[in-house]
């Protein structure tokens, strides 16, 4: 189990480091996900099985849908369309598709061997996870939540191009 936790754990370097390393957004995007998966394995090693559960549903799901959604509504260009053609191509899959099989393989190594791993796991709810959230940690849920609310906003704010409005006198008329 010590080797699947090095491996997972070095993938999740290294797809981290290829998020940050790339100048495309989707890529980098993918390499996030994997990034995300990774670290799901790592808390499923550690004895964590709720945390690692909410790692693939809540980061993995919900917060990459949300970057998808603001990368969607930032390109309002027709151009973008070929562009994000273009991005698919060059074999861009070969590398988080490979990153991901090998955590699947990882995964399925865990699970076929539960009874022989070293570590003590707990059972912990959904309720345990919202007092622990809602409780003492309350105000960084909230502070994280506004951080992400006031990104998106001036994410829009930003990248939103402006209609040139020029006033009717001004315009030059053909004849």
């Amino acid at each position: 189990m010590l080797t699947t936790f090095y491996i997972a754990s070095a993938i999740a370097v290294v797809s981290t480091i290829m998020v940050i390393t790339r100048h495309n957004l989707i890529h980098a995007l993918m390499y996030l996900v994997v990034s995300f998966l990774a670290i799901a394995v790592v808390f499923y090693l550690l004895g964590a099985s709720f945390i690692a559960a909410l790692e693939v549903i809540v980061y993995a799901g919900a917060i990459v849908v949300l970057i998808i959604f603001v990368i969607m509504m930032l390109n309002l260009r027709a151009e973008s369309v070929d562009e994000e053609k273009e991005w698919m191509k060059g074999g861009i899959l070969i590398g988080p598709s490979v990153l991901a099989i090998v955590l699947l393989v990882e995964l399925f190594y865990i699970i076929s061997n539960v009874g022989m791993t070293g570590v003590e796991y707990h059972d912990l709810d959904a309720k345990a996870v919202g007092l622990s959230l809602y409780g003492p940690y309350v105000i960084g849920v909230e502070l994280s939540g506004i951080l992400l609310m006031s990104g998106i906003v001036g994410a829009y704010h930003l990248g939103r191009q402006k209609k040139k409005i020029v006033h009717r006198f001004l315009e030059k008329v053909e004849e």
